[in-house]
């Protein structure tokens, strides 16, 4: 499944390596625009934000959307749009 994250990290300068670092573990990742990524993995929507939130602060915010076979349309840059391609 492609489960499209997107975040909203409310403190500035704060380190969320391990949130980034989790987010590559879930599977093969695209990192599409500067808070959205894309993750080809085989975890429910559900399964992701549970596992992110717990690296993320209380009032940080997080969407994950499981956009497997949808249509899509956008500018990004290339690799974005070859890992889109290669998985979608």
């Amino acid at each position: 499944m492609i489960q499209m994250i997107s975040y909203d990290l409310k403190k500035p300068g704060q380190d969320y390596t391990t949130l980034i670092k989790e987010i590559k573990s879930l599977g093969s990742w695209c990192h599409a625009l500067k808070s959205t990524w894309l993750v080809d993995t085989p975890k429910s929507a559900e399964q992701v934000r549970a596992t992110l939130k717990a690296h993320m602060d209380a009032d940080d915010l997080i969407l994950v959307v499981n956009v497997t076979g949808a249509n899509y349309s956008g500018y990004l840059d290339e690799e974005v749009v070859a890992w889109l391609r290669t998985h979608m």
